[in-house]
C-alpha cells in the first residue's frame, strides 16, 4: 500500500515537545508516526477497540467488589 505523506507544520509548548521526544526516543518510537496515530483516532468514525479489551472491560464490569468506607481507612 502506497502512503502519501505530507509535511506540516505545528507550533507545540517547548516543553512538552522536550517530554514528548525524551519519551519516543527512550521507547524507540518515531514521533511522526505517534503523532499519525493520535490523529487517526480523533476521526474516526467507529472507534477501533480491540476484543481482549473489551473482554477484560467485561470481566471487570461483572466483578466482585468490596465497598471500602475511606473512614474506616483512617
Amino acid at each position: 500500500m502506497l502512503n502519501n505523506m505530507t509535511l506540516k507544520t505545528f507550533n507545540l509548548d517547548d516543553e512538552t515537545y522536550k517530554e514528548f521526544s525524551e519519551y519516543c526516543k527512550g521507547h524507540g518510537l518515531s514521533m511522526s508516526k505517534q503523532v499519525d496515530m493520535f490523529i487517526k483516532t480523533q476521526v474516526e468514525k467507529k472507534p477501533k477497540v480491540r476484543k481482549e479489551y473489551l473482554e477484560k472491560l467485561d470481566k471487570i464490569r461483572k466483578g466482585k467488589f468490596i465497598r471500602v468506607d475511606v473512614n474506616d481507612i483512617l
